[in-house]
């Protein structure tokens, strides 16, 4: 399956069924149900649903008339055992819509079958092998804009493990003791599902450990595997086998969502933290400046008095040094009087006050631009720290979102469907650098 990483890998995953879970395999993969807790099933399609292989009765049905007629054998089983398996084997949707879907799943699928055939020992053994094609993946639709299905292969089989039966010792021909005296297809899951040895790949010899035990490779990656083999061989080299060191083998299917769910749970609550800590810095970061801006508002208000006498005074004394002086007394000269007193002090008072009135002028100045600072960044960032509270909000919302999607559809549908639309993105800005290329060649 699709990992996120824009790579198509083969799955396969074995389902142990008893006997009443058997009933609700056959219900569920021959769609007799009348509603599916699955809402993305579209009845209107099941026609297009492909049996390769169609049973020829209910599943227990068939079951017990291939004991009946000697084909199996279940001698020692318990009546709860894990009489029946189910392959379900799988690509990631996007997979199948890239190749044009429908026509080349049906081909895929048929070659998958021949594969099960040769994993599960015969097609005597198979009850039924039927590809789905009427669930729709409902993410992905939604993404491009057109109905997409998600294709996948069930089959429903009988564990079987060849089995020889030997004369005991109350044979009364005592030379056929021990001797072989029949050979049964045994039902037997965990035979037919028992891990193997690893062989060594240079000598072929089975690999130890340093105790001398054997390394054993368990049944899930030999499943794997071989799935993956038999594709190749097929001709489908352009996917990858299942991931390795996995636990799925041991997995119901519920606990296997409920693993990838709180996996991807704990990637959103990473991402929640980090969008947390971007708003705590937003706040510090306004607290800053509206104390800022209380400080430069405060120096202000002190200074408004002191500029509006300012402002008084310099208009009062910025006339012409001459409109300002008294006339002289009789003891004095108007000449003498102007020159040698009146005129150069009014010009020291006139130049002091117009030295204060450019001071005055710098400072409305500034009480501008720190007005207009405050009328544009504090409003930006209380504007800016409202997205971050939205989009913080919109994150919570789609963690929850995701969680009914996992619930509802599998964490599996969902990471292939965003690797799905990932690589239809990376796809469209190859060909628009494509043709970008090819203009700018052209124009040369």
């Amino acid at each position: 399956m699709a990992r996120g990483d824009g790579i198509h890998r083969t799955s396969a995953r074995n389902m142990r069924l008893t006997t009443p879970k058997l009933k609700n395999a056959q219900q569920h993969n021959e769609r007799e149900k009348e509603s599916y807790v699955n809402q993305d099933i579209v009845p209107e399609r099941s026609h297009l649903n492909v049996h390769f292989k169609k049973p020829n009765g209910g599943y227990l049905e068939q079951f017990e008339q291939m004991e009946a007629d000697g084909i199996i054998s279940t001698r020692g089983i318990k009546v709860d055992a894990f009489r029946y398996g189910e392959l379900i084997f799988d690509v990631n949707s996007a997979y199948f819509f890239n190749h044009g879907g429908y026509d080349f799943a049906k081909q895929f699928y048929h070659d998958a079958y021949q594969a099960a055939i040769k994993i599960v020992g015969g097609e005597q053994y198979i009850l039924s092998a039927v590809m789905h094609a009427d669930e729709r993946n409902r993410a992905m639709s939604k993404a491009l804009g057109q109905d997409v299905y998600h294709y996948h292969l069930h089959v429903v089989y009988v564990p079987v493990v060849e089995k020889q039966i030997r004369w005991s010792k109350r044979c009364k021909d005592k030379s056929l003791v021990g001797k072989v005296k029949e050979t049964v297809m045994q039902v037997s899951m965990s035979k037919k599902w028992a891990s193997k040895p690893v062989l060594d790949e240079v000598t072929g010899e089975p690999l130890k450990t340093a105790k001398g035990k054997p390394v054993l490779k368990k049944s899930y990656s030999v499943l794997q595997d071989d799935f993956f083999q038999y594709m190749r061989e097929a001709g489908y080299t352009d996917v990858e086998r299942g991931e390795r060191g996995s636990s799925e083998e041991h997995l119901t299917v519920t606990q296997f969502k409920v693993e990838r769910e709180q996996a991807r749970l704990a990637e959103l609550q990473t991402e929640k933290s980090e969008v947390q800590a971007e708003i705590g810095q937003l706040q510090v970061n306004k607290a800053e400046a509206e104390k800022a801006t209380k400080e430069a508002q405060t120096e202000l208000r002190l200074l408004a008095p002191k500029l509006k006498s300012m402002e008084k005074l310099a208009a009062e004394y910025s006339s012409d040094p001459e409109d300002l002086l008294p006339l002289p007394d009789r003891m004095e000269s108007a000449k003498s009087y102007r020159e040698k007193k009146s005129k150069p002090l009014l010009e020291k008072i006139v130049k002091v006050v117009r030295s204060v009135y450019r001071a005055y002028l710098d400072v409305c100045q500034k009480f501008e631009l720190l007005q207009r600072k405050y009328d544009t960044e504090v409003p930006h960032l209380k504007k800016q720290l409202a997205e971050v509270r939205n989009e913080n909000a919109k994150l919570q919302e789609t963690a929850r979102d995701y969680h009914r999607l996992c619930r509802a559809y599998g964490p599996e549908r969902v990471a292939e469907t965003v690797a799905a639309i990932k690589q239809q993105e990376q796809a469209e800005k190859e060909r628009s650098r494509s043709q970008k290329r090819r203009h700018d060649r052209d124009a040369r």
